[in-house]
């Protein structure tokens, strides 16, 4: 799956050391700490337009058994050009060819994801509420989708 050209100019490929800068200029959730780890491992991806880095997808495993999406992000000059389903699409198939068999992904309430998730085949599945000072936010909601 991976260094496969897309279409055109569009490449995904695993997250690599020189794509830092790049990727914490979007992703300002991963600790710094916790970025060589995704190389590591193989649990982050760029999404390349032209060779130029224009989104990322990063995952954990849910009970370091469940492949668990955890950020998706386009540069916002080039979203609403089916590249976030680009992304889903390459993940879910490597995920699928390492012999996974379903896979999780959340968002917030209030935010859009939902509804881009659930024309991906994702079904709501859940969700929880923090309201620890410091730490509140949205309810999370959790889908879930079989391969």
């Amino acid at each position: 799956m991976q260094n496969e050209k897309a279409s055109g100019m569009l490449e995904i490929r695993y997250v690599q050391l020189e794509d830092k800068p790049f990727w914490f200029r979007l992703d300002r959730h991963l600790p710094e700490s916790v970025f060589e780890r995704k190389v590591r491992d193989k649990s982050g991806y760029v999404l390349l337009e032209n060779q130029t880095p224009v989104g990322l997808l990063r995952y954990n495993l849910f009970w370091d058994r469940i492949p668990f999406c955890t950020m998706l992000f386009i540069d916002c000059q080039c979203r609403k050009k089916g590249y976030g389903t680009k992304l889903m699409q390459d993940w879910e198939k490597d995920m699928k060819a390492q012999g996974y068999g379903m896979l999780l992904t959340s968002t917030q309430v209030d935010e859009d994801a939902q509804h881009f998730y659930r024309k991906l085949g994702y079904r709501d599945c859940g969700g929880f509420v923090i309201d620890i000072p410091g730490y509140e936010q949205p309810m999370e909601m959790f889908l879930v989708k079989g391969l």
